[in-house]
């Protein structure tokens, strides 16, 4: 069940890279989840943009990085 975070609260974001999608996951320091959302590039680029200060972890398969 996800809930609202408050402004003092630390939140850390999970982010699974691909080439189109980003699957996002964002908990409290105590683990309880605050949101979790499926973004396009310009969709993470926006959020991540408007979303306060938070500490973001990122994890990218072979398939999410582009060689051309």
């Amino acid at each position: 069940m996800e809930r609202t975070a408050t402004m003092t609260e630390d939140i850390i974001i999970g982010v699974d890279l691909a080439k189109n999608v980003f699957q996002l996951h964002g908990a409290a320091a105590d683990g309880a989840v605050i949101f979790r959302k499926k973004l396009t590039r310009g969709q993470f680029h926006r959020f991540m943009a408007d979303y306060p200060a938070s500490l973001v972890v990122m994890g990218a398969c072979g398939g999410a990085v582009d060689f051309h």
